[in-house]
């Protein structure tokens, strides 16, 4: 069968139609759900970008593989899905980009590829490369008049909720596709892509319609709670926006009032419009193509965002809202409009897209097939809880270091959500606890409630042996005879 494994960067897996969102135009994405199945509960394994795509394509929980922030190199030693794919004699191609940051110990000390956390995952062969800078994409809107830009960011200084200077024929969403359509229409025997949107990550700025498809005034206000009282949460919300927010750089979040909040979330809301209508366009190829059912389908996030709620931008942290993501996966003779309610997780991806191209999952995975589900099944002993992570150490500026008085080492958070409990725990920091059936705002920390103390305690032991359970286990499975190597191990 083919493989189409997809990716839009920063989308929040509340925000769908099918799921409910009272402002989301997705009725693409809506329709494939009503063909496939959907995992209303999937969270990506951390943030930003880097980590959680090193869980994507490696099959590791971050404290695995610890590629832990953008710029953190990942471990050679981890194979990565394209490198399986490759070596049972598939062709993985990227359009877009996979944020791998290199193995200093692999290359000479000025190797280009040293210098950005924007590598490639190791084993894709590359048909578009869409880095920060999009230089592809510049070069095309130059060639199609809109005049040469040397930096991208040229275009993205504008007032948020202006239209774009581009039509949306022409956008970095549109191009992407627009490659991948041509090389598909090339294609004459089983192929394997990934495809990977940069929106709705910001700059939130968009071409006419979508920049103004939403009404503010009909998009829901963020959460206004700024949650509990904590060290992290005080220091974080006193960081202004970066340069990726275009018009807002430079602010604090709580600084923006209500019409800004609404705005911005139009927007967001109308990049993923945008991407909807081009994936509209490649489902509908691949049915004129009659190669819709033999073609495994993969839709997902690499992380989500806050926008706005507990006054907060972006996806740093530990709230839920940065980590839920949205997953759809339509299989060749897979169930049809089955909804998922069981927690999944991002490392549960590569050991499904590996057994759809008929490779062995390897030890190194720390997730599991979602097949059995694909197949309309409900399998016994799945995971009754799910994790993320958050490292917010930068060994570049201390940022975090010196504001928490914390060595680097101790500058991460880990969550397990459970059905009705969450618990968040810090290397450095005091611990967190919410009762989140009761309070889906997380606005009350149980943590040093006595009479919570027992629900802490599970929650911790829960946590303690999930990493247990997931630590090193490549050899962890084979021994060492008089009769030579028994049991298992993944190869070299």
């Amino acid at each position: 069968m083919n493989i189409l494994f997809v990716t839009a960067d920063q989308w929040r897996g509340d925000c769908l139609g099918v799921a409910g969102h009272p402002c989301a135009v997705t009725p693409n994405l809506d329709r494939l759900a009503a063909d496939a199945v959907r995992f209303a509960r999937h969270h990506t394994q951390a943030t930003p970008c880097g980590p959680a795509r090193a869980s994507l394509h490696t099959g590791l929980y971050a404290f695995s593989h610890r590629s832990i922030t953008n710029g953190t190199p990942l471990d050679a030693r981890h194979r990565t899905m394209a490198q399986l794919l490759r070596a049972a004699g598939r062709d993985p191609v990227l359009f877009g980009y996979t944020d791998t940051s290199a193995d200093p110990r692999r290359h000479d000390a000025d190797d280009p590829r040293l210098r950005s956390y924007e590598g490639v995952a190791p084993g894709y062969r590359v048909e578009l490369q869409l880095p920060e800078h999009l230089g592809p994409w510049l070069d095309h809107l130059a060639e199609r008049g809109y005049g040469r830009r040397d930096d991208v960011w040229d275009w993205y200084r504008g007032t948020l909720g202006a239209p774009a200077p581009w039509r949306a024929e022409d956008s970095e969403t549109a191009f992407l596709t627009d490659r991948f359509l041509d090389w598909h229409g090339r294609q004459r025997g089983p192929w394997t892509a990934h495809l990977s949107f940069i929106k709705p990550h910001p700059p939130l700025v968009e071409p006419a319609p979508y920049h103004s498809l939403v009404d503010p005034a009909r998009v829901p206000a963020p959460v206004r709670s700024g949650g509990p009282e904590h060290p992290w949460l005080r220091v974080h919300r006193d960081q202004p926006l970066g340069a990726s927010w275009g018009a807002l750089a430079g602010r604090l979040p709580r600084e923006l009032d209500d019409a800004t909040w609404r705005t911005l979330r139009a927007v967001y809301l109308g990049a993923i419009a945008e991407v909807d209508h081009h994936l509209g366009r490649i489902l509908a190829t691949l049915e004129r193509a009659q190669q819709l059912d033999r073609t495994l389908i993969l839709v997902t996030a690499d992380h989500a965002e806050m926008l706005g709620d507990h006054a907060m931008l972006g996806k740093a942290g530990f709230f839920p809202q940065a980590f839920h993501v949205p997953l759809i996966v339509r299989a060749p003779g897979g169930a049809r409009g089955r909804l998922v309610e069981a927690f999944t997780e991002h490392v549960d991806l590569m050991p499904t897209l590996l057994e759809a191209a008929g490779v062995a999952i390897p030890l190194q995975c720390d997730g599991h097939s979602l097949w059995p589900f694909l197949r309309g099944e409900t399998p016994a002993g799945w995971r009754d809880a799910t994790h993320w992570e958050h490292d917010f150490r930068d060994v570049e500026t201390l940022t975090f270091e010196r504001a928490l008085d914390l060595p680097s080492d101790r500058c991460g958070v880990a969550v397990r959500l459970e059905r009705r409990f969450a618990y968040v725990h810090f290397a450095g920091l005091p611990a967190l606890c919410f009762d989140h059936a009761a309070d889906p705002g997380w606005t009350r920390d149980l943590a040093a409630d006595p009479a919570a103390a027992a629900t802490v305690r599970d929650l911790a032991r829960g946590m303690l042996d999930w990493r247990m359970r997931h630590a090193e286990r490549r050899l962890t499975g084979a021994k060492l005879t008089a009769r030579g190597v028994t049991g298992s191990f993944d190869p070299a």
